[in-house]
């Protein structure tokens, strides 16, 4: 259980610091790993994300920078400054390659956003790509690896196909996690979490089944627990 708390990432997905405060102290030492998303960042999250480090929390920024390749560069500094895990970065292969020169010897772990699990084939084909989802994601994880990548973002439904195309070491981060019997909600892709520790993912991100649960605690549990069960 205690190897599980550094791989299930709770994503507090809340209107303001007070309330993903409140979270954290509820899930209290069940909860290790924090993802902190454009929702929480840009109300006071950033300061928060400090706090959580300094109390001997990991957390993930999910801020899924985009942006020419100084601009990416420059950001990427900055963030590695606050002493986070990981920060996502889109799968644009300069985009990739400009990050992970600035975060070179700063220990952040960089992930390449493959396809959004709220996104299948009718969405990105309106949105001008021509790949279906599991051949862009097939796409952007050479490219993420190729790049020098710490890890990828993608659904737990693709995640044994990227496992199996970067190699045991790289990060597969999956959001997008339901329990059995959980609504989807506006995701797509989902996956239960023993599915996903199952398909070789490296970490679970995990947010409305626990942060909108009545005992946040015990719902981070049972996935704890079958996380645990599905890697022995």
């Amino acid at each position: 259980m205690t190897h599980m708390r550094e791989r299930l990432i709770v994503g507090l997905d809340l209107q303001s610091v007070a309330e993903a405060e409140k979270a954290v102290g509820e899930l209290g030492e069940m909860v290790a790993f924090y993802k902190i998303g454009y929702q929480l960042a840009f109300a006071g999250g950033l300061g928060f994300a400090q706090e959580l480090v300094q109390a001997g929390k990991k957390v993930f920024l999910d801020l899924k920078l985009l942006d020419i390749d100084n601009t990416v560069a420059r950001g990427v500094e900055s963030v590695a400054r606050l002493g986070v895990t990981m920060l996502t970065v889109h799968a644009y292969p300069k985009a990739m390659r400009a990050a992970v020169a600035a975060a070179e010897g700063s220990g952040l772990c960089l992930l390449g956003v493959t396809v959004l699990t709220s996104m299948d084939a009718e969405d990105l084909a309106e949105a001008g790509y021509a790949h279906d989802p599991e051949t862009l994601v097939r796409r952007r994880a050479e490219q993420a690896r190729d790049a020098g990548m710490g890890g990828l973002v993608c659904s737990a439904a693709e995640a044994a196909i990227v496992r199996g195309i970067v190699g045991p070491d790289m990060a597969v981060v999956t959001p997008g996690i339901r329990p059995a019997g959980a609504a989807a909600g506006d995701q797509k892709r989902v996956v239960t979490p023993g599915d996903a520790i199952r398909a070789g993912a490296s970490h679970l991100v995990v947010a409305r089944p626990i942060i909108g649960a009545t005992d946040r605690q015990a719902a981070a549990q049972a996935i704890l627990e079958e996380m645990v069960a599905a890697d022995g």
